[in-house]
């Protein structure tokens, strides 16, 4: 059973600082949902309120997960991980010193991912053949496109049931932008994930995406419900196209 994510009247800040205000956006069974905006206007904050890293000062997150609805706001982490969902953090945050597949197995952790790791972990190593390659080099002497590909098979280790994933072009050659957007497809239908994607990449992001809002100051300034929507909208173009 495919599960879903809503988002309904979120405030967050750091401090006096407000970042996101009034944020209510739906992630369908099975879509691939896009957040799009430019750096700086609260994307990353929103992935991390869902993941219990930033509280909200106000609003709801409700994940569906097998027809059972779960408020995330007020979870920990950790318990947050445990229902199935995974983010696949900006800047990829791996374990440098530690190898390809020290990286992945860390991953399978907590308990949930422990039952089928052999598993996952050949099915990483079937979809990233370089990560199979280089299983035992160490994460922080690859390449950027290599490092995002162990992030992103090191949330599935998990087998999720919801991904996040924040960011996946940042710091990513063009070539290698498009190549990690491919494999957010794959992985999103081989395991009939449910993703919610934020990215500054609009050409990109909408190739896979099957519809998105656009956030501006902290606000959903725009929802697209299809990507002809998103590129037909006068924000959008002025925003990403200069139009």
């Amino acid at each position: 059973m495919a599960s879903s994510l809503t988002i309904e009247g979120v405030h967050a800040a750091y401090g006096a600082v407000r970042v996101i205000e009034d944020v209510s956006i739906a992630v369908k069974p099975g879509e691939t949902v896009a957040l799009l905006g430019t750096n700086g206007n609260g994307k990353s904050t929103l992935m991390k309120c869902v993941m219990g890293i930033v509280r909200p000062k106000d609003g709801s997150i409700i994940a569906e997960i097998d027809g059972e609805k779960h408020e995330l706001v007020g979870r920990t982490t950790e318990q947050i991980v445990d229902l199935g969902i995974a983010l696949v953090p900006e800047g990829r945050r791996l374990f440098p010193k530690l190898t390809v597949e020290e990286n992945l197995l860390l991953g399978a952790f907590p308990a949930e991912g422990t039952v089928e790791i052999k598993v996952n972990l050949d099915f990483c190593f079937e979809s990233f053949p370089r990560l199979a390659e280089r299983r035992r080099q160490l994460a922080g002497s690859m390449s950027g496109g290599e490092q995002q590909m162990l992030a992103l098979a090191r949330a599935l280790m998990l087998k999720p049931r919801i991904l996040l994933v924040d960011e996946p072009s940042v710091g990513l050659a063009p070539q290698l932008v498009a190549r990690t957007i491919d494999a957010i497809k794959l992985l999103k239908d081989h395991y009939q994930l449910t993703v919610l994607m934020a990215e500054q990449n609009f050409t990109q992001a909408i190739r896979i995406a099957d519809r998105g809002y656009v956030i501006v100051h902290g606000k959903i300034a725009f929802e697209g419900r299809s990507a002809d929507e998103l590129n037909n909208n006068d924000l959008v173009r002025k925003l990403y196209m200069g139009m």
